[in-house]
């Protein structure tokens, strides 16, 4: 038998994602997935005629190495309406395969061996590995329930010159904390004359609820001129599995941010990008798309009402947090195992998002699923 060849993993402590375990088990014990991040609807049909109009005009070969202009274009004068921030297209937009690859390009553009990175825990679970993969130190500020509010004094604490970028994400994933104006004012009072760079997650833009306003960094101008605003048409035109993405940045990150770009995908789907381009010019759904989740929101808590799971006001986003501390003093992640296979309900244990600090009694849950999906998830967890 050949002997191994022996490997020194970069990740040695990364296995397979809770995401896809708990989708497997899921499927595995016939359990509703409230787990992972996606629809279980279906996209708008003429979204889909979109594509295939371009597939069949001919558009099927690769797409401009920082995404087919049309989108770009679109994508500026949508970000301009919306939060008052002109981007040139030619030089100050890319478009990626998801928001996944946007984050990995910003920070492998960004961060060096010894650079340290402040994050913001619970975090989305590709931001700590692929700042290990370059070297990167992340240092982390946590966010505590209820309102999982930043506490700016313990930001300010952690900068030093060693400080590259910060990464900020709202709406928030797992919490559905939102930030505020007043957080804005606070972050860029905290870098004022700083070399720091911000990383902006804003995947969930258009998922904002109860009246308030998205407060993009583009929004700002003293951020704008060091953030890299991420967002993701997959959250938006409820097409996950078309992983389509993109990046707003100053044209100095952008050149740097591309450097990478060219050589992990290249370019993205390019039937896609016309489609989305079309829709992003003619049909604005993200207008919409707040008082949707809401009702989603809404209905899967009145659902909930009678059960003795405790729910943690969701914000922004389409995840619901419940506090499961009335019902069992388990660890998260044992009970969320344990909810999988006695009580058929897939939902991802909020230790997943965390490093530093020790998981609350609270699961995530996703509601960005049909109604009946929802009730009969919402059935069993009243059963708990």
């Amino acid at each position: 038998m050949d002997t191994p060849i022996p490997v020194d993993s970069k990740l040695p402590d990364v296995g397979l994602s809770i995401f896809a375990v708990m989708t497997r088990l899921a499927l595995e014990h016939g359990a509703v997935n409230l787990s992972q991040g996606f629809p279980d609807f279906p996209c708008d049909p003429e979204l889909v005629d979109a594509v295939h109009r371009h597939m069949r005009a001919g558009e099927n070969q690769y797409a401009p190495m920082p995404g087919v202009l049309a989108l770009r274009e679109a994508l500026a004068a949508k970000i301009h309406r919306l939060y008052g921030a002109r981007y040139d297209p030619a030089t100050e937009i890319t478009v990626t395969s998801g928001a996944t690859e946007a984050l990995f390009d910003i920070i492998s553009a960004l961060v060096r061996p010894g650079d340290e990175v402040i994050l913001f825990e619970p975090c989305y679970d590709s931001y700590v590995p692929v700042v290990r993969l370059n070297g990167g130190t992340p240092r982390f500020v946590t966010l505590r329930a209820p309102d999982y509010r930043i506490d700016w004094s313990e930001v300010r604490r952690l900068l030093s010159p060693r400080t590259r970028l910060l990464i900020i994400n709202s709406p928030h994933n797992p919490t559905g904390s939102i930030l505020e104006a007043d957080d804005l004012r606070a972050l860029a009072a905290a870098l004022e004359g700083s070399r720091v760079v911000v990383l902006s997650d804003e995947v969930y833009e258009h998922i904002v609820f109860d009246g308030a306003r998205h407060e993009s960094l583009a929004r700002h101008p003293a951020l704008r001129s060091r953030t890299c605003v991420v967002s993701s048409f997959g959250k938006t035109y409820h097409t996950t599995g078309w992983k389509v993405g993109y990046i707003a940045a100053p044209q100095a990150l952008t050149a740097e941010i591309q450097r990478v770009h060219q050589f992990v995908t290249f370019a993205t789907n390019t039937p896609a990008q016309h489609a989305y381009a079309e829709f992003t010019r003619t049909r604005p759904h993200y207008d919409d798309l707040a008082v949707f989740y809401r009702e989603k929101r809404d209905r899967f808590l009145e659902l909930l009402d009678g059960s003795r799971f405790i729910p943690i006001p969701s914000r922004g986003t389409y995840f619901q947090l419940l506090d499961y501390s009335a019902i069992s003093d388990e660890g998260d992640a044992a009970f969320a195992m344990r909810l999988l296979k006695e009580h058929g309900v897939a939902s991802i244990p909020t230790s997943a998002f965390l490093y530093a600090s020790e998981a609350p009694r609270v699961l995530r849950f996703c509601f960005a699923k049909k109604n009946e999906t929802l009730e009969q998830a919402a059935a069993r967890l009243r059963a708990v």
